[in-house]
Parts: structure tokens; C-alpha cells; sequence
């Protein structure tokens, strides 16, 4: 199985003046804008491993995922949430001749945790021997950092502030997810069973 992210964050939706006030950084001198670059690489860095230890997707983005059998016939649990749209599902044979499945053989199964998609028939459609599924959604809470739950926010924030703090540290220095973000990310993570699968 492979998740491959199709869209980015815009640079737009960073919130990069309002984690300058959190970082409590010095303002109305002439070289004010002289660490955005670095501070917008700290909130990407700090949402992408957020995303990672949830399985949420903050930012709204377009993804492709690609899988070799179905976990059950009838349904499919996707790989992260909340999804908003399945745009596309295909199936491809070992040759990688594609064949577009009609959009009224399934539907979005909406969860907070684990979103599906679900036949509207007995079954979903048949993988060839050798080939795949792949399968292009949206996710994500919205397309402004407004959108996102305010706990999430600020583990995005503390997370970031711990990024810059320890930006020169080469080994590192007790845990490497701070004990406020594992708290505030905790409600939001995925408990997987079936060996990690997607259940």
C-alpha cells in the first residue's frame, strides 16, 4: 500500500505571524521577516509529524492510495481522516491498463476516525490478479488553519516552539514528542489492531 500526497499546504494557510507571538519574537525591527522561511519549515515539519502520530490531516489536501486487495469485499477503511470526497477509484491489471469505476458503485462512509468506502452493491469491484486499486480523496478538517480544532493548533504551536528551541541540538534530548503535544494529540489517535492494518 502507498499514500501519496498530491497537493501541499499553501504557504497562505500558515499560520506564520501568529506563531511569531507564540514564539514571543521580537517585532517592528527591519529584519522582521528575516526567519519566515525557517519558522514556515518548523509549522510544516510540525504538522507532518502531528499527522503522522493521529492519522488526521489538518490542512485539506488531495491524496492518491493505491492497495493491492481489499480488507473486506463489501468495504475498505481509508488510511487517514476526516475525509471530505472520494474523487476517483480505479483499478488497474498487471499490464497497468486502468479501468474507472463508475462513482455510483460506491460511497463515503464519513468518520471521525477511521472513514470508509463502502459498495452499493454485494462487493466492491475486483482487483485483477497482479494489480491494484487506487483510490483519490480529500482530506483534511478545512482549507483554513481556522478549520482545525483549537487543541490541535496548539500542539502544532508547542511542537514548533520545541522545533526552535532545540534547532541546533545534533543527538537528542529526552522525548522526542513533548509531553503537552502527546496530550493534546492524544483523543485524536487511531488505536489499530489487526497488526496495523487498516481496520
Amino acid at each position: 500500500m502507498m499514500l501519496i500526497e498530491q497537493t501541499t499546504v499553501p504557504a497562505a494557510a500558515l499560520p506564520v505571524l501568529p506563531f511569531k507571538d507564540h514564539l514571543r519574537l521580537g517585532t517592528g525591527f527591519a529584519d522582521d521577516g528575516l526567519q519566515d522561511s525557517v519558522l514556515e519549515q518548523l509549522l510544516r515539519a510540525s504538522m507532518a509529524a502531528i499527522e503522522a502520530r493521529t492519522g488526521k490531516v489538518l490542512i485539506s489536501r488531495d491524496f492518491l492510495w493505491s492497495l493491492t486487495g481489499w480488507r473486506e469485499p463489501d468495504q475498505q477503511a481509508l488510511p487517514v481522516a476526516p475525509v471530505t470526497a472520494i474523487t476517483a477509484v480505479s483499478t488497474f491489471d498487471r499490464l497497468g491498463d486502468e479501468t474507472l469505476i463508475d462513482a455510483s458503485r460506491y460511497v463515503l462512509q464519513r468518520d471521525d476516525h477511521r472513514p470508509r468506502l463502502v459498495s452499493t452493491g454485494a462487493c466492491l469491484p475486483d482487483i485483477p490478479p497482479g494489480g491494484l486499486a487506487e483510490i483519490g480523496f480529500q482530506a483534511g478538517f478545512g482549507a483554513a488553519w481556522g478549520d482545525i480544532p483549537a487543541d490541535l493548533l496548539q500542539a502544532v504551536f508547542l511542537l514548533g516552539a520545541h522545533y526552535y528551541e532545540n534547532r541546533n541540538e545534533t543527538a537528542p534530548a529526552g522525548s522526542a514528542m513533548p509531553f503537552g503535544v502527546n496530550a493534546l494529540i492524544a483523543r485524536y489517535r487511531t488505536v489499530r489492531i489487526l497488526g496495523g492494518g487498516a481496520s
